[in-house]
């Protein structure tokens, strides 16, 4: 059970067409929230925007959920991390995750196997670069240092920036068992997506039992408020069946996976198969009813109250709230959660 939960908020990633959130910003920074998240795709980065609302605030933490693996070299991404973190004045929070083959091999050009492999030796390296105990070396088979090809002229170096911090927390987006193990034993947090918070124990308490003392998990909850809640509930399917149809490989799909565990393996098949035929508003309808409600935050406040005891009463200790905008609503959110 979580003593005192956090909220923040989830602004994800653009879709389409540039999508400024300063206001949204600004407004939970001042209704108290803890943090904003951004996230990646295939479009927009997560630290540009990231960087723009670190400019405009000054107390909201400023996290990645999440910055992809193979989008940049581990030296990069450290990079990334430590001037971001400088110039907020160390409020960066680095969060990663491994993506799947179609985004990791189709857009990325780089090999997709062993993602738990690259995560442990790519953090190695980001850890490396912000301690500055010596210079950067790897000898792992995924991210060599030096480069044992090319000129053959590679020399190990050290950053020549004193990060503000040299321990940026780090949390990993992780869905499956053996990921969410890795998270407890090498970062300081989980970013978890679509999880029923009654289900985190069941699924995941054996891997969650190693967890340092102060480890975080942060999950990202679409929060609709309203007195319509079928209308609520069908606005929350469009992301699931987005995910379960859209991202992700036929044979291969980390989040139809993660809604099997939580019990609709079937349901999810039948959300792939219509959504891959086209069928995308009937792949949005065969999202379960139980399912979008127990992943979200739905309906009038007096609702979302008790169901946010749910999370409350969970290893969650940080609410990302994905898909309020107005300040209004916001408080209105925070005050149900402090009290």
């Amino acid at each position: 059970m979580t003593a005192d939960l956090k909220l923040g908020i989830n602004v994800g990633y653009w879709q389409r067409e540039p999508d400024d959130q300063t206001e949204t910003v600004l407004a939970a920074e001042r209704c108290g929230y803890d943090s904003v998240f951004t996230a990646e795709a295939y479009g927009s980065d997560a630290f540009t925007p990231l960087t723009w609302y670190a400019a405009r605030t000054s107390r909201i933490r400023l996290g990645t959920a999440v910055a992809q693996l193979s989008a940049r070299t581990p030296v990069a991404t450290a990079m990334h991390a430590l001037t971001l973190d400088a110039l907020s004045g160390g409020r960066l929070i680095l969060g990663l995750g491994a993506s799947g083959p179609q985004v990791v091999e189709g857009w990325y050009g780089q090999p997709f196997p062993k993602p738990l492999a690259r995560t442990r030796e790519y953090l190695d390296i980001v850890r490396q670069v912000w301690r500055r105990e010596g210079p950067v070396t790897s000898d792992g088979p995924h991210y060599p240092l030096p480069y044992p090809g090319g000129a053959g002229l590679g020399k190990p170096l050290k950053s020549i920036v004193h990060p503000v911090r040299r321990d940026i927390p780090v949390y990993l987006g992780a869905e499956g068992p053996k990921n969410v193990a890795l998270a407890a034993e090498v970062a300081q947090g989980w970013l978890p997506l679509f999880i029923d918070p009654r289900r985190i124990e069941p699924l995941f308490g054996a891997s969650l039992a190693g967890r340092p003392d102060g480890f975080e998990i942060a999950a990202t909850v679409v929060t609709i408020v309203t007195d319509d809640l079928r209308g609520a509930l069908e606005f929350a399917k469009v992301p699931v069946a987005f995910y379960i149809g859209g991202m992700g490989a036929r044979e291969r799909n980390f989040h139809l996976d993660m809604i099997g565990r939580l019990g609709y393996a079937e349901e999810a098949a039948r959300v792939q198969a219509l959504f891959l035929a086209g069928r995308r508003d009937e792949a949005i309808r065969a999202v379960p009813d139980e399912l979008a409600d127990a992943i979200s935050l739905l309906g009038p406040l007096g609702r979302i109250r008790e169901r946010l005891d749910l999370w409350r009463n969970s290893p969650v200790t940080t609410v990302l709230v994905a898909g309020v905008r107005d300040e209004p609503t916001l408080r209105a959110l925070k005050d149900i959660a402090d009290g």
